[in-house]
């Protein structure tokens, strides 16, 4: 068995020990005695720990490596004593005086046991290592040991990746995270902080570049801690690689927090910066009073508190003035919270809330500003109309609220509601400060939403007042129709659609959208859409139909509106055409077969100067036309050509009826996000006295 000492010019052999490791010069001996409890096998180790070479001693009796009996003991001496015990006992671990060659008596352990060969021959196989050398190393182990078990600071070790490798109770007591639980993580996972990685880059140079740290601040919060923020003294050191072990850093960290309690102030201060800052990016994306609402309780919950609510006041007139001395009625628009049940039943449950006089809405409104209230008996029956409400607010978990007002242009909103349970510190001054500048901000992202929401109704309600209801086709043409307007984030456009009934069964079919969003665009399109039908009463011809409707654009202010007007003879089974820049109509025939008819649109209504002309094309029995605005074909970012061929795949398809058909096309074409109003109208031709049929129809 080779040496274990490192530089042994022979192979070191399987029992060695790692470089910088505690055993790096503790010397192991292998020795074998025989039955004769002579010596069979002698190790290099051997060699180096008695001081002799294996020719000198292989045969001999293993009692040279031990002292003289004292002078009367008649017992067995101690290599046969070693031997016995072996056997006896299967093991035996000892400590006995051993003899160097140069005669010098050193202290000495022993393990030994039995091993017994393929042909029975027993060997008694030793292990030896000097006393003072394991005393030594068991020293310091126990030094270790004791280290890691009882020191009040935190130890840590990390890898280069700074991934937890080893550490002590007291720092995972410090962190609030079980000790397995850190194993293996990013020290990122465990000690948050708010200094832009600098932290990070810290520990990095002490494990890149060997450099030591001793007694830096850091201020962080940890996931097992997450209310309560702390400074830590902290210092590291790099540990060098042991064998084929990776390098790393090992450190101290110091909980100094009420030493530090102005970093621990700035640290609270910066914190509730980045969160206004979070928030004020992350309320007001939308013009959706519902949307706006969830964006505020996203932003605060978990990170301000543990559960919050957003409620509309319900007002009779947004004039009257406030009555401390009636009910006040409001709408939960926006609920959230980290709390288990029954918090979320409380939050959640309820849409329309009355807080009687004198409750704190009440108190919090006729101050307007935000109040902090410590929930207790007092609070709930003063604040919650129903009892067993009262008693979800009590069971819930939460200890304290914060009611702050919802106010935007001199007018209240509603309130949001921020609570804290129990497991986080009270709100401080500076929380409630925060409170309502984050209610501010909210108010005005709902104001503004109200106020767009009231334009956009009033723009939708005289649009579809403008709009008919039910377009007269004629006894020869069945018509469908829609009008969609775009998505809550978008004003109402200027789409337009009519079907008109004139003289000799014909019908006049005509779709147009005006430029703009809003009041201005519904009431243009309301302009020009009466201003076609009485034309097309007096006047049926669509070329001078849309030279008029251009002049009347002009004279009105509008400047560019586009339509496409189609006047039907079922008679003669003919259709004309005039097209001011608009998406040109699709002919679906009875075979299932489309086609584009007046694919060239002359130039939109307002721009003048430009003539009109018109396209004649058959339409034969059971075909049906498709008129539309642009918002059914064209989404940013794809070409128009794609929408285009999915509108006619759409048409390709058997129609059944045209309620059905239309109803279908809207849902496969559009999205749940389309940004402009759609109109689409279905017009069906049928059947003439007179005219022979083209065949079944679609």
């Amino acid at each position: 068995m080779p040496s274990d000492r490192r530089g042994d010019a022979q192979d070191p052999g399987p029992l060695r020990s790692e470089p910088g490791s505690l055993l790096e010069h503790v010397v192991v001996a292998v020795l074998g005695f025989d039955d004769e409890d002579r010596i069979c096998y002698w190790g290099p180790g051997a060699q180096s720990l008695f001081g002799h070479e294996a020719a000198s001693v292989l045969a001999r009796p293993a009692s040279l490596l031990f002292p003289e009996p004292a002078p009367g003991d008649d017992g067995p001496g101690a290599a046969a004593h070693l031997a016995e015990r072996a056997r006896t006992l299967g093991y035996w671990r000892v400590r006995l005086p051993a003899l160097h060659r140069d005669g010098s008596v050193f202290d000495c352990g022993f393990r030994v046991f039995p091993l017994t060969g393929a042909t029975g021959a027993s060997v008694v196989l030793g292990l030896a290592s000097r006393g003072d050398e394991l005393d030594r190393v068991k020293t310091n182990l126990s030094f270790l040991d004791a280290l890691f078990e009882t020191c009040p600071i935190g130890l840590v070790m990390l890898d280069e990746d700074l991934r937890y490798v080893h550490l002590n109770q007291a720092l995972a007591d410090m962190d609030g995270v079980p000790l397995d639980a850190h194993l293996g993580r990013p020290m990122a996972d465990i000690m948050i902080t708010s200094d832009g990685g600098e932290y990070q880059r810290m520990l990095r140079t002490v494990a890149q570049e060997g450099r030591t740290v001793i007694g830096a601040l850091v201020g962080l919060r940890t996931p097992g801690r997450p209310d309560r923020d702390q400074v830590r003294s902290v210092s590291f050191f790099p540990l060098s690689g042991a064998g084929d072990t990776r390098r790393g850093l090992g450190g101290l960290l110091l909980d100094v927090t009420d030493r530090e309690q102005a970093i621990l102030e700035a640290t609270a201060a910066r914190q509730r910066l980045a969160l206004l800052d979070r928030a004020a990016a992350g309320i007001g994306t939308t013009l959706d009073l519902n949307t706006t609402a969830r964006e505020l309780v996203a932003a605060v919950v978990a990170e301000f508190c543990d559960a919050c609510v957003v409620e509309l006041v319900e007002w009779m007139d947004e004039t009257e003035d406030f009555d401390p001395g009636l009910p006040l009625m409001t709408r939960r628009i926006a609920s959230g919270t980290v709390l288990p049940e029954p918090a979320v039943e409380l939050v959640s449950g309820l849409e329309e809330v009355t807080y009687p006089p004198g409750s704190s809405i009440h108190q919090m409104l006729g101050s307007g500003r935000p109040l902090c209230f410590t929930v207790d008996e007092e609070f709930a029956t003063r604040t919650v109309v129903h009892q067993q409400r009262a008693r979800l607010l009590l069971d819930s978990g939460l200890a304290c609220i914060v009611i702050a007002p919802l106010i935007a242009r001199g007018t209240v909103q509603g309130l949001a509601m921020f609570g804290r349970s129990a497991a986080r510190p009270a709100f401080a001054e500076e929380d409630l400060g925060l409170a309502g500048e984050l209610a501010s901000r909210a108010a005005l992202c709902l104001d503004n939403a109200r106020l767009y929401g009231r334009v956009r109704d009033i723009a939708l309600t005289l649009q579809r007042a403008l709009l008919p209801s039910a377009p007269a086709a004629g006894p020869y043409v069945d018509i469908s129709h829609r009008y969609l307007p775009g998505s809550r984030g978008t004003e109402v456009g200027g789409d337009w659609y009519d079907a008109i009934a004139l003289p000799g069964d014909r019908v006049a079919l005509v779709v147009g959208d005006v430029m703009g969003h809003g009041v201005p665009a519904a009431a243009a399109m309301g302009r020009l859409r009466i201003t076609a039908k009485t034309l097309a009463r007096h006047n049926p011809e669509p070329v001078a139909l849309l030279e008029e409707l251009d002049l009347c654009a002009q004279e009105a202010g509008i400047e560019w509106a586009t339509c496409l007007y189609l006047l039907y003879d079922p008679h003669t089974g003919r259709a004309r055409i005039a097209n001011a820049g608009h998406p040109p109509p699709l002919v679906r025939h009875r075979d299932g077969s489309v086609h584009t008819v007046g694919d060239v649109p002359g130039v939109p209504l307002g721009v003048g100067g430009v003539p009109y002309r018109s396209v004649e094309v058959e339409l034969p029995e059971g075909a049906v036309v498709a008129l539309y605005t642009d918002g059914l074909v064209e989404v940013r970012g794809q070409d128009i050509d794609t929408g285009m061929d999915a509108l006619r795949e759409q048409l390709r398809a058997p129609l059944g009826s045209l309620e059905q058909a239309a109803d279908r096309i809207l849902a496969n074409l559009l999205r749940d996000t389309a940004t402009d109003d759609t109109v689409l109208v279905l017009a069906r031709v049928g059947a003439v006295p007179g005219r022979a049929p083209a065949g079944p129809a679609a």
